[in-house]
């Protein structure tokens, strides 16, 4: 069950990475909000070095990013930065890089779903400490004491996210039911000044789809996992991971740049 507005909620819990003072969303709090246009329309995740996905953007993502597996719960997440607090697809200004895939969990800010425990629901809830919120924004979060065209459409947006959060729960026990996670490491070999290769330095640990499990999977099973179309995930899965190397260029060419010239030295 979801909700819109808040009306007698109990307690609220859920994930809210990136969310500095989530609310839920309710005529009292917010009937005046509404959102202008920034010039830092991403600014918020340019601290988040790995981002959750859902099983259906491994695709998509694996264009730009290394897409993994990490904790407890073998969360999905692309990986955008090799350092916390550094995310190496959002610049200075709060723009994503053009070519880079953004995932659901960003499209939706500054929205984000909380379980009510009491009554057993999601309700809506918005980061009353987005940057782009305003008293008298230019895109009300109320018409006429209902919520505006724009909550709506976000209202969607984070039911269907729930939806594909719920299948990719789905996806990743079955990853787990048929242990085929296993651990890996992500690593960069420098060049010393004379151009022969120094010592490996680890840049990551995290959980991968193992090729070898995977060719061990019995031939029907193996039919049933492309039927049900996790067969296709996980190819995108184990593709992305190429990505390694894409990453660490974009880190020496961002670390190039912030470099002082000699003209400014």
């Amino acid at each position: 069950m979801t909700d819109t507005t808040a009306n007698a909620a109990g307690p609220l819990s859920g994930n809210v990475l990136f969310y500095g003072r989530p609310e839920p969303l309710s005529i009292e709090a917010h009937s005046g909000l509404g959102v202008d246009p920034v010039d830092q329309p991403y600014a918020f995740a340019a601290a988040a070095n790995i981002v959750p996905l859902t099983v259906t953007e491994f695709a998509p993502a694996a264009l730009s990013y290394p897409v993994i597996f990490v904790g407890d719960a073998r969360q999905p997440v692309a990986v955008m930065g090799l350092r916390q607090g550094e995310n190496l697809y959002v610049s200075d200004a709060g723009a994503f890089r053009p070519d880079a895939y953004i995932p659901a969990y960003v499209r939706r800010y500054p929205f984000v779903f909380a379980n009510d425990e009491v009554q057993k629901r999601l309700i809506l809830c918005i980061d009353r400490d987005a940057a782009f919120l305003k008293e008298g924004g230019a895109t009300p979060l109320f018409d006429d004491g209902k919520p505006s065209p724009y909550v709506e459409q976000a209202m969607e947006f984070c039911n269907n996210f729930e939806q594909e959060r719920q299948r990719t729960e789905a996806f990743v026990k079955l990853l787990t039911d048929l242990d085929l996670l296993e651990t890996r490491e992500a690593n960069f070999t420098p060049r010393n000044p004379d151009g022969t290769a120094a010592a490996p330095q680890k840049i990551a640990e995290y959980y991968a789809v193992s090729e070898d499990k995977l060719k061990a999977v019995p031939a029907e099973k193996l039919a049933e996992l492309r039927d049900n179309g996790a067969l296709g995930q996980i190819y995108a899965h184990l593709v992305s991971l190429l990505g390694w190397d894409r990453l660490i260029a974009i880190a020496f060419q961002r670390a190039a740049a912030a470099q002082p010239t000699a003209g400014n030295a």
